[in-house]
């Protein structure tokens, strides 16, 4: 049973930098492709990034790019997205989750079978 374990949320300035860890037990993340994803209150889940399992290869929505870098650390099985100047729109609940089927990554919720809980992250002054 893979099950993923987000945390690293919390509450920071506009402005601000946040790191989210991604933890797994029962599975080896290096062998999966891995997406965050946020949703907000009243809004649909999107797609935040994603890296791949092939090669590492990463993909951002236009909304974060040049501000999170999604990462792995395969020695410690984790996932990383540093989010930096952060925004009060950046506020939503982050949860990562796992696509046991192919190994490149897609900004599609449809692709990835096991998820997190989530971590609250709140931009504000």
């Amino acid at each position: 049973q893979v099950q993923l374990v987000e945390s690293g949320g919390g509450l920071v300035q506009p402005g601000g930098s946040l790191t989210l860890s991604c933890a797994a037990s029962g599975a080896t993340l290096e062998h999966y492709p891995i997406g965050w994803f946020r949703q907000a209150p009243g809004k649909e889940r999107e797609a935040v990034a994603c890296i791949s399992s092939r090669d590492d290869s990463t993909h951002y929505a236009d909304s974060v790019k040049g501000r999170f870098t999604i990462s792995r650390d395969n020695a410690k099985n984790m996932v990383y997205l540093q989010m930096n100047s952060l925004k009060p729109e950046d506020t939503a609940v982050y949860s990562c989750a796992a696509d046991k089927e192919f190994s490149l990554c897609v900004l599609w919720i449809g692709a990835y079978h096991y998820w997190g809980q989530g971590t609250q992250v709140t931009v504000s002054s």
